[in-house]
């Protein structure tokens, strides 16, 4: 969906996004130890990723897929020679006192996706995608933070769980050009199955690197990263308070420092954390335990191949099965969502008539009862038989709708429901014989209407829909009521 345009102001804002990406791996990138969300502290820990002497890290065969995938799916240029280097830093979640990442020779460069704006499509930059590891987690006694606690535990499960690290280049102008690229990021991500994309769960982090500067310089301004968000809402809210902050601080003549701030979801504004590290106060060097990376042209050739087809790619199709751009974008933006909605145009339904009633009745029902249409009875087979009693007359719309809760809950063919309940829609006879009836019931409204008053011809209509009982068509009863009365029979 498109993004609307920045606030004119004489400042312009230069944005950049570091996105970590948590894989979906079963087990950690350099041990076997499980990556489960929500387990008891410290339970998926062993000696590796622990970080005891000794130990030596094997990588994950299927973290190097994953980020293959990721950085194919994102147009990068993929190495074929990468390694592994040593972050070095010291904080209490960090059992080894430094992370296994890549600096220098990183598995995936220069990519690119887009976004729509009202201007049209955006292409934004990706510089680089690497493999990480995590760190654990400290959890504040007392607070959210570390400042105000009475102390802090920590819980090393989410040590070693296998991350991509996403940074884009500084395309982005706003916030809301900054959401809508981290959503199509996870878009791509869900859709190749590598991330579930959970930002409740940490499993999608977002860092913002922001800064201002006239509108028409080309220097780059003073940049601020900005931590802690955990929606892409709470992105672009972010985002837009701390534009302008540094315009209003600049204005005021006040100097902008290098530093990491964090956004305060009550507060809604951002706070300082720390001041910047720089690259070489981490002291990167190569992994001494891990050999290099090698990808063979054989190897991407068949992880190439085995792509699914991404989010924009459905998009285009859907707009030319006759969904407008809007539309396209709601039903493909859940992979599982739009793979429903392709099988049930299979059967031959129309795909607008599939989208209103995916989009419309049916996701009303799976948000009420927190379901997924993966498991949904009403298969998209039967949805599309429900659709084909619709597009023949055999059933309406109305009749329809009634079964709907029935077929949402149970499943079952609707053609065998409307057969057993006798639901089929009246013949031309049958709904002849029943209008002579309303209109001989209310023969003042008859006269008014031949007098004039055209609007009664709803009334009668509706009278005709309660007398079936949803019954009649509607085109049909419009027709033949017209006839009737125009020709003056009762």
């Amino acid at each position: 969906m498109a993004v609307s345009a920045p606030p004119k102001t004489h400042y312009e804002a230069v944005i950049g996004l570091e996105i970590h990406c948590q894989l979906t791996t079963k087990t950690k990138i350099f041990c076997g130890c499980a990556t489960t969300f929500g387990a008891a502290p410290n339970t998926h820990v062993c000696p590796v990723c622990l970080g005891m002497p000794g130990m030596l890290p094997v990588l994950n065969e299927k973290v190097l897929e994953y980020a293959v995938k990721a950085g194919l799916a994102l147009n990068c240029v993929i190495a074929p020679h990468s390694k592994f280097d040593r972050k070095q830093y010291f904080y209490p979640d960090l059992p080894k006192n430094y992370q296994i990442s890549q600096y220098d020779l990183p598995i995936a460069t220069n990519g690119w996706l887009e976004i729509d704006t009202e201007q049209g499509k955006k292409r934004i930059g990706i510089t680089r995608l690497h493999m990480e590891e995590d760190a654990g987690k400290l959890v504040h006694g007392g607070s959210d933070r570390l400042s105000g606690s009475s102390h802090s535990l920590v819980d090393y499960n989410r040590a070693g769980v296998p991350l991509c690290e996403i940074v884009s280049e500084p395309d982005l102008r706003s916030g809301a050009e900054a959401a809508a690229y981290a959503q199509e990021l996870r878009r791509i991500l869900r859709y190749l199955g590598v991330c579930d994309g959970n930002m409740q769960e940490g499993s999608l982090r977002c860092d913002v690197n922001i800064s201002v500067r006239p509108v028409g310089s080309t220097q780059f301004g003073t940049k601020v990263e900005i931590k802690n968000m955990n929606s892409f809402n709470a992105i672009q809210r972010a985002i837009d308070y701390e534009i302008k902050r540094q315009s209003d601080a600049i204005d005021l003549g006040e100097r902008i420092i290098q530093e990491t701030r964090l956004w305060e979801e009550n507060s809604q504004r951002t706070i300082t954390m720390r001041v910047k590290e720089g690259a070489s106060d981490y002291r990167y060097f190569p992994e001494p335990d891990l050999v290099p990376i090698q990808v063979s042209v054989e190897q991407l050739t068949q992880w190439r191949a085995e792509l699914p087809e991404l989010p924009c790619q459905r998009r285009d199709r859907y707009q030319a099965l006759g969904l407008t751009p809007y539309d396209a974008h709601l039903i493909a933006d859940d992979c599982s969502v739009a793979e429903y909605f392709d099988t049930v145009v299979a059967t031959g339904a129309d795909s607008k008539l599939a989208f209103n009633w995916i989009m419309g009745d049916i996701t009303a029902y799976l948000n009420e009862q927190k379901r997924s249409i993966d498991d949904l009875p009403l298969t998209p087979p039967l949805l599309g038989e429900l659709i084909a009693l619709i597009a023949s007359n055999t059933i309406s719309n109305k009749i329809a709708k009634d079964l709907l809760p029935e077929l949402l809950a149970h499943g079952g063919s609707p053609q065998e429901l409307v057969k057993s309940k006798g639901l089929t829609i009246l013949s031309g006879d049958e709904l002849s014989r029943v209008i002579d009836g309303v209109l001989a019931e209310f023969p003042k409204e008859v006269t008014q209407y031949r007098d004039g008053k055209t609007k009664l011809l709803g009334f009668l209509v509706g009278k005709v829909m309660a007398k079936t009982q949803g019954r009649a068509a509607p085109q049909l009863t419009n027709e033949l009521l017209l006839t009737k009365l125009q020709g003056g029979a009762s």
